[in-house]
């Protein structure tokens, strides 16, 4: 769709919300994971299989609050993809929600300065996508700014303060990599990106709506 001035300046991505088969039980598992707050959840209007192509990446201060969250998932029925451990960036491991979303807990310290906490530093959507180039043009476009960028690799564009979470692009190939899943994937991506201007979908196939209060699917 053509790109105007007036919807391009009002980009920004205001809200995230997982399509999940049942509402009620990924409430509970969200509420024991501690990010309830930070996403919307709704009945699901899509199947899908294998890796839907996104993850939803927080950033803690510690690897002892890292251990907590993960800890926190498995117990409430998560499964471990990858478990904790460290690497040249820091610390941090992958688990995979009952709905079936993917989750990445992860720190760049190394070493712990204190006791485990419930607070998240960020909390990063990574989207997978064939083209990092050409998507982040796409949302150039539509008036997202650049905040990092790596090539053909990687990008990540600027959120406001009060933004709940920031977005950013990844190589499919390389996020499917980095969470331990094979890249091969159809059907719905079951996430739906909410915007403060119209509904479009990328270049991916990522669909945004327009920001708005929840409603009585979505919590």
């Amino acid at each position: 769709m053509a790109i105007t001035a007036s919807t391009a300046a009002d980009v920004s991505l205001a809200s995230v919300t997982l399509e999940v088969a049942d509402p009620d039980s990924a409430r509970r598992f969200y509420t024991a994971f501690g990010v309830e707050s930070r996403i919307r959840l709704r009945r699901s209007a899509g199947h899908s299989s294998g890796f839907r192509g996104f993850t939803l990446a927080l950033t803690v201060s510690r690897p002892a609050t890292v251990d907590s969250f993960l800890a926190a998932a498995a117990d409430a029925g998560a499964a471990v993809l990858k478990p904790a451990a460290k690497s040249l960036w820091g610390y941090g491991g992958v688990v995979q929600a009952p709905d079936g979303t993917i989750w990445k807990v992860a720190t760049s310290a190394k070493k712990d300065t204190g006791p485990a906490t419930r607070e998240i530093d960020e909390m990063v959507l990574l989207l997978g996508v064939q083209d990092v180039k050409a998507t982040k043009q796409f949302y150039v476009g539509r008036g997202l700014a650049v905040a990092k960028s790596f090539g053909g690799k990687y990008a990540e564009f600027a959120c406001g303060a009060s933004s709940p979470v920031k977005l950013a692009l990844y190589k499919r190939p390389g996020l499917a990599k980095d969470l331990g899943v094979p890249a091969d994937g159809t059907g719905s991506h079951r996430i739906v990106l909410g915007g403060t201007a119209d509904s479009f979908t990328d270049p991916d196939g990522f669909v945004w709506e327009a920001a708005g209060p929840a409603t009585s699917e979505e919590s």
